[in-house]
Formats: C-alpha cells, structure tokens, sequence
C-alpha cells in the first residue's frame, strides 16, 4: 500500500508540472509495467527527435497534448489516469522489450493485468484527433474526457486581412470602378471558387478521413 501510494503521489506531482509525463525505461518498467497499479496508464511511443524525421509523429503529439490538457484541467481530473510518452530516442530498450518497430504508436496500460490487442490504438484506421483518442480512451477505461482545443485566430486574421486589402484597393481606384463590372474577372474568381470547392483538400476537411489506409488484399499501408 505504502509503495502504491509512493507512485501515485509521484505521478501526480508530475502531472501538475505537465500534462503528459515523459518517460525513459526506468520510470515505464516502474510505473507502468511494474505492479502494485489502480491506475490506467495512456502510452504514446514516438520519435520526435528532429533526426528521425518524423513528421506524423509530430503531428499526432500535438493531438496527444491537446488531449492530455483537456484532461489535465478537467473538472473530473483525478488520479485515475495518467498520460505520458516514451520517446525512441530515451527509452529505445522499451521498444525493444515490446517488440515495438513503429513510431507513433498509443497504448493503455490497465490497472490490473497486461494490455490485451484492443488496448492498442488503431490509428491507422481512426487516424490520431484528440477526439478518436478521447472515444477511445471512454472505451478502455470508462473516463469521459471533453477535448477543448485552444482557440485558433489564424483564420480570422486571415479574412480580416484580405477585407482590409480589397477595402483598400477599392479606396485607391475609388475614381475607376468598372472593373468591378469585368466579367472576366467575375469568371475567374468563380472558377478559383468552384476548383477549391471540389479539392481533395475540401473533402478531407468535410469528412475527417484516417490519416492512412490499409489495402484489404494485401494488408499494406
């Protein structure tokens, strides 16, 4: 009892610096294999290190992070849960010991027993949004997590920028209006319109699809 109480007063300390906990193969081996556990333990293995070239492992840890704060400030925060991650590069025999040759890679590590096949995320079926994980993770372990992204101006400073540069290039040709009645340019503007609609870009961003796929014949990505 003294010595679980020593590892969830750890692990709660550290969680209250940072949401996700970084682990090397002493700390997995002790709080997240090793038992005494009531505890469940969400894993992200990655290689982030600018070295491995990594791009979706990048991706996906900002997903996790969002996740992981959504968590962290909940109302419903408790000690139930923890989220951490195990670089390559820190903890390279972790993925040795669980046969691991791919990277970004999500487990859930159960308060009693050993992780079973859908204790692994299918990420290459779901993709990585914090909002999969989340449903996931209510799957696993009964916890509820409401995901809260910070807000994103990106957009609204964009379109503000571009009303201030047609305003002000209306204002400048304010004498010289007819080309407004071009209907040249009208047909292009539609056209950029109509191309941008009907992208393959605009379909991601409408349906969410994963982020890759497995080919039913031959089983590869």
């Amino acid at each position: 009892q003294n010595l679980l109480a020593e590892k969830v007063e750890q692990l709660m300390e550290w969680s209250s610096r940072r949401s996700v906990i970084r682990m090397n193969g002493d700390k997995f081996r002790r709080f997240v294999k090793a038992p005494p556990r009531n505890y469940s333990v969400m894993v992200m293995f990655t290689a982030l290190q600018p070295q491995r070239q990594c791009s979706v492992c990048r991706q996906a840890n900002e997903e996790y992070q969002v996740l992981a704060n959504s968590w962290r400030y909940s109302s419903a925060f408790s000690n139930k849960l923890f989220f951490t991650i195990v670089d390559y590069d820190e903890g390279a025999d972790v993925f040795q010991q669980l046969n691991m040759n791919s990277a970004p890679t999500f487990m859930h590590f159960p308060p009693k027993g050993k992780p079973k096949r859908a204790d692994t995320f299918d990420l290459q079926r779901i993709g990585f949004a914090a909002e999969q994980l989340a449903k996931w993770i209510a799957d696993r372990t009964d916890v509820h997590i409401r995901v809260f992204r910070p807000p994103n101006y990106s957009g609204t400073i964009a379109l503000a920028l571009l009303v201030s540069l047609v305003g002000g290039l209306l204002y400048l040709r304010r004498n010289n209006l007819e080309f407004i009645y071009n209907k040249t340019g009208w047909a292009m503007a539609a056209l950029c319109v109509v191309f941008a609609m009907t992208s393959g870009q605009m379909w991601n961003h409408i349906r969410g699809p994963p982020y890759a796929h497995k080919n039913p014949q031959n089983g590869q990505v």
